[in-house]
């Protein structure tokens, strides 16, 4: 491998770490502006009829969050703050206990809520002022992770009322420092807003106001809470509250409620992993979520195949070693050529090294020489590059599934206790991992071979990639989720593998 190969593998490790850190400050986001609310059809009408509307305008005093309270369900529990009927924490059974901090989610704002009723199917809250009594209504579904939510207004006041229902799904705080990747990274909440003609994935730490809302989520690395109302023009926003402290929330067109009428807003919830499988049984549209930046349509593909293998194998270590392995021979034409190509310049050494000692002091006059002999011995110089480039987007693409796959969180295999994490052998009273030492081995191998089978010239610059690329590599899969180390250690054995035949053919 020359070094012009390793600079550029270097630089598109650099970015991948710059794309990550980068991940915890920025989203993309899309340039739409903000609509104006309007009443809804019907409502001047009303407004005729029934005399002029008093405007209700909603307390400025905040409700401090109050006693928390368990809600227990077959996957997951509710940790709720009953004075707030707002949801401060999920914990999910299913994935060792995990939990997902929502702030204060499905929180309807300046109002103190008490616990009228809960069983095993809902739970009830209820509040009242002089002019109003709101009652809110969660549905559960043992089956699944989709919740329903109903909230109920009702006018007590002797005139009509003109408001809108503002309804927050969560709150971030970029401080929590408990969501983090392998690496230690902070994995930061994403917003996901999805409207009529696009999806928006929002930085939850820049405000940003939206309109023509099919659904809003929150999600962090594993989990995802999804709000869907069941009709309604509602608009979102997501608000900075604080240097650190941002919120996510819908707020539905205003209406106007007679005296003693009452309005029923309906809305459809996912509050559970982002498992591509699960979501889309519930709701195929809000499989939209899931989105991987950058590379998405990779990802995407990737995970599509993945999925594919497990359910032959029911072992997500034996699906990554497989999806490798098929992966390496989809670029298997690419790889031949780009081994046959390295053999070739390694043949033509001797020829380039006399054109650079009789063109020393011409480097143009070098350089059409040189590409003259490429030519004439049918040589691409950067013909072993191809099959690494598109390495590139495919391990980025891998690294993001697997990074967020909530399906390896805990997954076995030999000795790794959790694929989503560094592999972490305990050898001597200290964990080690070990994965990365082995594919470092391989590159040494492999680099070894290349050394010995090219000319002098050539053996004495390899001889320097023979011991940095394997540590370069080493350093940089160290802390990396053992899917991912497992994906590339592999790929590196059928390199080695396919190397070793190559040459018992000479």
């Amino acid at each position: 491998m020359n070094k012009r190969l390793f600079l550029a593998l270097v630089l598109s490790f650099a970015v991948l770490f710059g794309w990550s850190a980068l991940l915890s400050k920025f989203y993309p986001t899309d340039k739409s502006t903000v609509t104006n609310i309007t009443s809804p059809a019907g409502v001047e009408q009303k407004l005729t009829q029934a005399g002029p509307a008093a405007h209700v305008e909603l307390p400025e005093a905040e409700i401090k969050p109050g006693k928390l309270w368990n809600y227990e369900q077959d996957s997951f529990v509710l940790v709720f703050e009953e004075n707030r009927a707002a949801i401060n924490e999920v914990i999910f059974k299913d994935y060792q206990g995990y939990k997902f901090p929502l702030g204060a989610g499905l929180l309807l704002k300046n109002f103190v809520f008490h616990k009228e009723s809960s069983n095993a199917k809902a739970v009830v809250f209820a509040a009242q002022d002089e002019e109003k009594r709101i009652r809110k209504e969660f549905n559960f579904y043992n089956s699944n992770y989709s919740i329903g939510l109903e909230i109920e207004i009702e006018n007590l006041s002797p005139h009509p009322l003109k408001m809108n229902l503002p309804l927050l799904l969560g709150a971030t705080d970029s401080k929590d420092k408990t969501n983090v990747d392998p690496r230690g990274f902070q994995v930061p909440m994403q917003a996901v807003a999805s409207l009529q003609e696009k999806n928006l994935y929002l930085d939850t730490r820049k405000d940003r106001d939206f309109a023509g809302v099919n659904f809003v989520a929150l999600k962090e690395r594993y989990f995802c809470l999804i709000l869907e109302p069941e009709q309604g023009n509602y608009s979102g926003y997501v608000r900075k509250l604080n240097g650190h402290e941002s919120e996510v929330g819908i707020v539905s067109p205003e209406f106007v409620l007679l005296p003693g009428e009452i309005a029923r807003h309906k809305f459809h919830i996912y509050l559970g992993p982002q498992d591509l499988g699960v979501i889309k049984q519930i709701k195929p549209e809000w499989a939209s979520i899931m989105h991987y930046g950058m590379f998405d349509f990779v990802a995407q593909l990737l995970l599509q195949v993945l999925n594919a293998v497990y359910t032959v194998t029911s072992n997500w270590g034996w699906s990554i070693i497989l999806l490798s392995i098929l992966v390496y021979f989809v670029l298997f034409p690419l790889t031949l050529k780009q081994m046959r190509s390295m053999k070739a310049m390694q043949a033509l050494q001797p020829h380039m090294e006399e054109l650079r000692k009789k063109h020393k002091d011409s480097p143009q006059k070098l350089n059409k020489e040189l590409m003259l002999l490429y030519k004439e011995h049918k040589v691409n110089p950067l013909g072993g590059c191809l099959p690494f480039i598109l390495q590139i987007p495919i391990f980025f693409a891998l690294y993001r599934v697997l990074i967020n796959s909530v399906a390896l969180k805990g997954a076995e295999f030999l000795w790794i206790k959790d694929l989503s994490a560094p592999d972490g052998l305990v050898l001597f009273g200290k964990a080690i991992n070990i994965l990365p030492i082995i594919m470092a081995a391989l590159m040494f191998l492999q680099q070894k071979m290349t050394a010995a089978s090219a000319g002098q010239k050539a053996a004495q610059q390899q001889r320097m990639m023979t011991f940095i690329f394997p540590i370069f590599f080493a350093f940089i899969f160290y802390s990396m989720p053992a899917g991912l180390v497992l994906y590339w250690l592999v790929n590196s054995f059928m390199m080695l593998f396919n190397q070793l035949l190559i040459q018992r053919k000479k």
